[in-house]
């Protein structure tokens, strides 16, 4: 529209000196163009008013959707997350919804199978319709799921996963995963992230890593890997691989040892970690060990308190974390939100706290798209500045890129081996590497 008021403009004045001339031919000439700009204008205005939101877009609501695992042995987890998810979807409606939307929510209770999730996707996809998946929750749905979702083209905001395969910087096709735009960490990010403060809080330039010979542990050593060849110059890794749910990692500990690393990413789980660090000061290596914000709960930290506690000299232990409780605002948003949808006991539940993020990236994805909504104006929506995760740090989408959340603080085990304490704060990766650098 600027652009064809510009060029009326121009041909208003073009007018005007040829008028001033005398030159009745020429004037007519302008005058017959100024008209077929404005039967340009007047098109481009009425193909614009033709545009049709995508499906599960009305005049009044937007139906998203989820398949998420609400029984079983997932059900501790899948709950209180899509809990979170319809908290802030119950906030947003009862402030009047996104402009006079309001949002519907569909579930399917997937039970952590992937068939039984690959068939829930196509339902919400083909049968519902909804306009967006939000919250695609778990390894085995998520992977099952992945290329379905590119042939679809559906905007899917946030995974419940940290798998591998959501990492890509360069998604700037639908099929190439355009339309996915994941939130919570991923390992392969994760493991770029354990180099880059190995390097600023120690000077490491020999890095070891001990992985699992599963995603979790792969993705992270793929990201290890990837920031070593990115820093270049003198910096090297070293490499030693255990099953999952190793009793005995003498063996990868004395490589650590005998190579004289400078620190150690432990690339690994709940149930291995423990193991990989009671194994280590078991053959007295005292080098600081670094892993995945998934092991900094405090049921797996109870499985070598003791070994730590006894330990004369201490080695830092640290982990990621991605959920930042010192945004009191926001966090008392929060905390009134899940207890006015009626699940109070859920005020502390990190799953919870993550559905809510799920649900809040949705809803400013949408908030920011210009227009109608279609799919094509949301995914340049997202792609068109950060946002702030409420309990977390910055996240970008712009040029492809879809490696989920850069920003993450640093925790460290206390001496007496009890608990975490903040080691660094919040900071985005890029950050930290233009420190290093």
């Amino acid at each position: 529209m600027k652009k064809a008021l510009s060029i009326l403009l121009v041909l208003v004045m073009v007018i005007s000196t040829f008028a001033a001339c005398g030159k009745k031919e020429e004037e007519t000439g302008s005058t017959t163009a100024t008209t077929a700009a404005g039967a340009a204008t007047e098109a481009t205005t009425a193909a614009a008013a033709d545009e049709k939101p995508a499906q599960g877009v009305t005049d009044t609501t937007i139906k998203v959707g989820n398949a998420a695992a609400t029984s079983g042995a997932y059900a501790a987890v899948g709950v209180p997350f899509n809990a979170g998810i319809e908290a802030y979807f119950k906030k947003i409606n009862d402030e009047g919804g996104i402009n006079g939307r309001k949002i519907e929510f569909v579930h399917y209770d997937d039970e952590f199978d992937p068939v039984k999730g690959k068939a829930a996707t196509e339902s919400l996809i083909n049968d519902d319709k909804v306009f967006a998946i939000v919250g695609h929750f778990g390894t085995p749905t998520v992977g099952a799921t992945l290329e379905l979702l590119k042939e679809s083209g559906i905007p899917v905001v946030y995974f419940a996963t940290g798998i591998g395969a959501l990492y890509n910087e360069n998604a700037t096709t639908v099929e190439n995963g355009r339309a996915l735009f994941p939130v919570q960490p991923i390992y392969v990010t994760e493991g770029r992230l354990m180099v880059a403060r190995a390097v600023e809080q120690h000077q490491a330039k020999k890095i070891g890593v001990i992985y699992t010979n599963d995603d979790a542990g792969k993705d992270i050593l793929s990201g290890a890997k990837n920031q070593i060849e990115k820093l270049g110059g003198d910096y090297s890794i070293v490499v030693e691989q255990i099953n999952p749910g190793a009793t005995d990692v003498t063996s990868a500990a004395l490589k650590m040892k005998n190579e004289g690393v400078d620190a150690i990413i432990a690339a690994s789980i709940q149930a291995t970690y423990p193991t990989i660090v009671k194994g280590l000061i078991s053959q007295g290596v005292s080098k600081p060990v670094f892993t995945t914000y998934v092991n900094s709960d405090p049921a797996t930290l109870a499985n070598f308190t003791a070994d730590y506690a006894q330990l004369a000299e201490k080695f830092p232990v640290y982990s990621n974390a991605w959920v930042d409780l010192s945004k009191q605002e926001q966090l008392d948003a929060y905390v009134e939100g899940i207890t006015a949808f009626g699940k109070a006991e859920y005020a502390n539940s990190a799953y919870a706290m993550t559905g809510w993020i799920a649900g809040y990236f949705l809803v400013e994805g949408i908030k920011k798209t210009d227009g109608t909504l279609t799919w094509e104006n949301f995914m340049d929506a997202m792609e068109s500045s950060d946002f702030e995760n409420p309990l977390g740090g910055i996240l970008n989408y712009a040029n492809g890129q879809r490696i989920g959340t850069m920003s993450m603080s640093l925790s460290k085990v206390t001496d007496d081996g009890t608990k975490w304490e903040m080691a660094a704060p919040m900071e985005d990766l890029n950050v930290i590497l233009d420190r290093v650098k």
